[in-house]
């Protein structure tokens, strides 16, 4: 292939995975709004975020697989079609059942397309040295896909109604189709690989189990037989997806990979990094909107200050993790990860007591964020060497798997886990004056719909109490992300600990990665 068409190819599926990594951050400037518009309840808002990442983690680990069967270039055209439809179903979905079922759907083609992306780069690119910058650039667009997610939620809104979100994916979709038909190199794909829909199913189902489970126990008004249904239902998926792949020949995850410590370190970092940044900042747009006040655009601009951290850091942590190995990058980015969570919540208008930081001045966290981002960086991009140097050659596709059900996993459970904190200590701590209706006690938004038809002086009341309970929401989930954080750094400091008695860390041949 021509060098033109090879940088042309590059930039096409770019524009699929912007798609797919926008797609994970842009509701959470949108949430306020299609909350009102849809009445959606405290926990239909989870499920409508969640349920993106939670489809896309059970299908990617047999994405690459079936990719490897029918064609990458097949199965890119086909993500690309279903991402499309799916975007215009969401953009006009009539309440929150059909945008949940909308968002799963969008989840099928962003697993469809993520491996063949990294797949098509492979196979285009075969001088060694452009492959190498065309993966920096595959990363590089995934990162600044999340941090452009909630810019452009909020530069939409500004105009439009919420569905110009999803309905922004459209003409993207088309230019990316007709640029891949003509681009991409064709194949039909080997017969001969396995496929195995039922593993994926497997994993599926105990990840809905667990996420239910999380959800469910974190509500003031808990159902505890619905937890225990969930958890059973997460056991026995995991339990029998591990004993599948255990006798499969051709397993989508062979559970050797993870017994190498400094494989399990990176998979952890991963995880990690995205449940603190996928958390905190969906919990952090909440309060700029619904608090602050700031427009969501305004909310979208301050949160990339994540990503004005992790750019550079992981720039620089490519150059380093070569001559300093992963460990101390990863120790020492989720380290710096901590402080910067901590930074940010100290710097939080009316969140610490002792502090008098100035109410409404929320770019005072600008500092946190970054730091954290900075921490977050080094961590990722050495999490992401560490996993893929250390696999086998004959494992490399499947690294690449796990390494990226690591990071949509660990979105997942941050937005889930986080969020569910952030609502149920709102529920359980709201001291409501007399004489207001319950439903003020299901979220902030709700809360504030209901003063909207209060007379002045008992809406005040209420805005005060709601906005007292959603603080103590909003302190105790960041200090859970900050302790996530910091067990992470003990944790993977005592993995790489038990590499070779904590051997000095000796340079490995890279391994590219495959899809």
């Amino acid at each position: 292939m021509s060098g033109a068409r090879r940088w042309w190819l590059l930039a096409t599926v770019s524009a699929g995975l912007l798609l797919i990594s926008v797609d994970m951050t842009v509701l959470y400037t949108a949430l306020p709004t299609l909350t009102l518009e849809l009445d959606a309840d405290a926990s239909e808002k989870l499920w409508i975020i969640n349920a993106y990442p939670l489809v896309m983690a059970g299908l990617l680990l047999g994405a690459g697989t079936l990719g490897d069967r029918v064609g990458h270039r097949r199965m890119f055209l086909s993500g690309l079609v279903l991402f499309g439809v799916a975007s215009a179903a969401a953009a006009f979905a009539p309440n929150p059942a059909a945008l949940t079922a909308a968002r799963a759907l969008l989840a099928v083609g962003a697993a469809a397309m993520m491996p063949a992306t990294l797949s098509l780069i492979r196979v285009t690119f075969t001088d060694e040295r452009e492959r190498g910058f065309a993966i920096g650039v595959w990363g590089s667009v995934s990162v600044c896909g999340s941090a452009l997610g909630p810019i452009l939620g909020g530069l939409l809104l500004e105009r439009f109604w919420w569905g110009s979100v999803f309905l922004i994916n459209v003409p993207v979709v088309l230019v990316a189709l007709v640029a891949a038909a003509v681009l991409a190199p064709g194949g039909s794909g080997r017969s001969d690989r396995p496929w195995d829909p039922v593993a994926s199913a497997q994993v599926m189902a105990g990840l809905v189990g667990l996420v239910y489970a999380v959800k469910e126990v974190t509500r003031p008004d808990r159902e505890l037989a619905h937890v225990a249904i969930a958890l059973v239902v997460a056991a026995v998926g995991f339990t029998v997806f591990a004993r599948r792949q255990r006798r499969q020949e051709h397993p989508l995850l062979d559970f050797t990979l993870l017994r190498d410590p400094r494989i399990a370190a990176g998979i952890v970092a991963a995880a990690l990094a995205m449940f603190a940044a996928a958390g905190v900042q969906l919990v952090l747009t909440q309060r700029l909107q619904l608090v602050a006040g700031w427009s969501p655009l305004e909310a979208g601009l301050l949160v990339a200050a994540f990503a004005v951290g992790s750019l550079p850091a992981g720039v620089v942590a490519g150059g380093l993790v070569y001559r300093t190995g992963p460990r101390p990058l990863i120790v020492g980015g989720l380290a710096v990860s901590v402080a910067g969570v901590l930074l940010a919540l100290l710097l939080t208008p009316d969140a610490v007591p002792f502090l008098d930081i100035e109410p409404g001045h929320m770019a005072w966290t600008l500092p946190g964020l970054v730091l954290t981002g900075v921490g977050l960086g080094f961590a990722m991009t050495a999490a992401s060497t560490a996993i893929m140097t250390n696999a086998p050659v004959h494992r490399a596709g499947m690294a690449a798997s796990v390494e990226e059900v690591s990071y949509e996993f660990g979105s997942l459970s941050g937005v889930a886990i986080l969020g569910s904190v952030l609502g149920s200590l709102y529920t359980a701590t709201i001291d409501l004056p007399a004489g207001i209706p319950e439903v003020a006690t299901d979220s902030l938004d709700a809360g504030l719909l209901a003063a909207a038809d209060l007379p002045a002086e008992r809406a005040a009341g209420l805005l005060d109490a709601a906005f007292a309970a959603f603080e103590n929401g909003y302190l105790a989930t960041l200090l859970t992300a900050a302790a996530a954080l910091f067990a992470g750094t003990v944790f993977t400091a005592r993995l790489f600990a038990r590499q070779n008695g904590g051997a000095k860390h000796q340079p490995t041949q890279v391994t590219e990665p495959a899809a």
